[in-house]
């Protein structure tokens, strides 16, 4: 198995109106992105170049919007203890899934 793309834990992930868990984790891996609980059950599992991601302008910098299997989540890095690596993390997601996105087109 390859080392992951990206992986963060303790984010939270949240499909409104509700949060699905508070100390989850987000990994690409394989050209996959599998959001999962602090459990390691998988909320939600999709091939990277399906999934759209972007920054909400209504959250802070360590927030973003991810669509995976057309359910859109809000993925907010850096919750576990608050720490101020989360801005860092988002970006680096989103780089992660853009270059996906490059690569398919």
């Amino acid at each position: 198995m390859a080392e992951p793309e990206f992986s963060a834990s303790g984010v939270e992930i949240e499909r409104w109106p509700r949060s699905l868990t508070k100390a989850g984790r987000v990994l690409i891996q394989d050209g996959r992105l599998a959001l999962l609980t602090s459990y390691g059950r998988v909320i939600d599992s999709a091939p990277l170049r399906a999934v759209q991601a972007a920054k909400p302008w209504f959250r802070g910098d360590d927030s973003t919007v991810a669509t995976v299997n057309g359910t859109r989540y809000r993925l907010t890095m850096g919750r576990d203890g608050g720490r101020p690596e989360g801005r860092v993390l988002a970006g680096r997601f989103l780089e992660t899934v853009r270059r996906a996105g490059a690569a398919k087109t």
